[in-house]
Formats: C-alpha cells, structure tokens, sequence
C-alpha cells in the first residue's frame, strides 16, 4: 500500500470515528441524565459500533462485511471498549465531569481503535 491510499484511509477514519464518536457521545450526554453513567456509555458504544462498523468496512477500508472481518471488529471493539471504560471511570475518578471524560476518553482510544480495526480490514482482506 502506498502513502497516498494509507493517507486516504486515515482521512476516511477519521470521518467515519468523527460520526461514530458523535453517535455515540450524544446517545451518552441525553441517557446520563436519568440513568448510571456506565450503563450510558455502554448503550452509545453499542450503537455507535453498528454505524461504526458498517462505514469502516463500506467507506474507511472499501471492503465487503463478512463474518471474519465482523468478528475481527468486534474483537477489536471488545478490546476498545474495555479501554473505554477504564480510562471513563479513570476520568470520573480524578474529577473530570461526565461531560469532559468522553471527550479524553476518545482522545487517546480513537488512534489505538485506528491501529486494531485497519489490522483487522487488513489481516482479513485475501483470508
């Protein structure tokens, strides 16, 4: 792959994170008003993963779904949301408010999903 196409993808990534963080973090800011802030967060993972899955594969990456490259995703997501929600809680913890800790959460999860999902398009596209 040249720098040109790598470049191309980053750039689509980041359009496709820009609508799944926005899916997921306005899905988090109205259900933390009456519900756990945990439990919030997990929905707005959840669905902003199905929206995130499907651009990843039609639009960031330019693949077909599958189930290998949708269990890779989920397996790569399963990873990212374990480190989503111990860096929320760290966040919580040292007194970030639960409208800033989302916002650091994503600042340092989104390069590291970045890594893991292009792996899995990557790893699963001749298998």
């Amino acid at each position: 792959m040249n720098k040109k196409e790598t470049l191309g993808e980053i750039i689509r990534f980041g359009i496709v994170g820009t609508t799944a963080a926005s899916i997921h973090y306005a899905i988090y800011w109205v259900l933390q008003h009456w519900i756990n802030v945990n439990i919030a967060y997990t929905i707005g993972y959840v669905l902003s993963f199905l929206v995130n899955y499907w651009l990843s594969a039609h639009f960031t990456f330019k693949e077909k779904t599958s189930a290998k490259n949708g269990l890779g995703f989920g397996a790569a997501h399963l990873t990212n949301y374990l480190l989503h929600m111990m860096l929320f809680n760290f966040f919580l913890w040292i007194g970030l408010s639960r409208e800033l800790a989302p916002i650091a959460v994503l600042a340092i999860a989104v390069p590291t999903n970045f890594v893991l999902v292009r792996f899995v398009f990557k790893h699963f596209k001749n298998s």
